[in-house]
């Protein structure tokens, strides 16, 4: 329920790498969560061979990351976290809190934020693969325990290796309108990736970066 592809900033993972990991990893439906785009999603669907893809982007809010999912199209970085919740309810699409408690990201959102937004959000990530510790996650299952939410897992996968590290068992579903009430029966289930995946993704990071660089130092 959480993935990230070459369309994110932080990922060189090849859609069709991608493809091959998911097959392998006998995962039926997959969330493509890419930074701020929808396009490796749509890629990803273009190459799905015995798995579905969920359209989905990880949007960076003035009030940390909100994911929506069942996405027709991209939802603008930067805008409130009322804003970006709205816009993606206004096209049908569901909107999951990613990795709450997290202490080894920047962009996560605070507590103040999640609070004032709770009642309009449909799920809540209660269990990260690339936590640093077990506890963020616990915290995040507590909470949404507390509230009455639906939790999701994921394994926020920037490598292909990573994906198949976090999942949700749970009843098959059509679509979107029944995608809720599935997910309500579903069990959590998930391992922790190690640290050492973040110094992949900082690494990713800055070549990607260094690409972009040089291309335009070229033109």
């Amino acid at each position: 329920m959480h993935t990230h592809s070459e369309a994110s900033p932080d990922s060189r993972t090849p859609i069709a790498d991608q493809a091959r990991a998911v097959r392998a990893a006998r995962i039926d439906v997959i969330c493509a969560t890419d930074h701020n785009t929808i396009d490796g999603g749509l890629r990803l669907r273009e190459l799905a061979d015995g798995f579905r893809v969920v359209i989905g982007e990880e949007i960076s809010s003035r009030d940390g990351e909100i994911i929506g999912l069942f996405l027709d199209r991209a939802v603008p970085r930067d805008l409130s976290g009322e804003e970006t919740v709205a816009r993606i309810h206004d096209q049908g699409g569901l909107v999951v809190v990613p990795h709450p408690f997290s202490i080894n990201r920047r962009y996560h959102m605070r507590r103040p934020a999640l609070d004032r937004l709770r009642s309009q959000i449909d799920a809540l990530e209660i269990f990260n693969a690339r936590e640093a510790i077990f506890l963020n996650n616990r915290a995040a299952a507590a909470y949404a325990k507390a509230h009455h939410i639906i939790g999701t897992a994921g394994s926020d996968a920037h490598r292909a290796a990573e994906i198949g590290r976090a999942f949700v068992e749970m009843p098959d579903f059509a679509g979107r309108a029944d995608f809720l009430d599935s997910l309500r029966q579903g069990v959590a289930q998930g391992r922790l990736s190690g640290s050492g995946v973040h110094v992949f993704t900082r690494y990713d990071r800055f070549r990607k970066w260094l690409g972009r660089k040089s291309s335009s130092q070229t033109r």
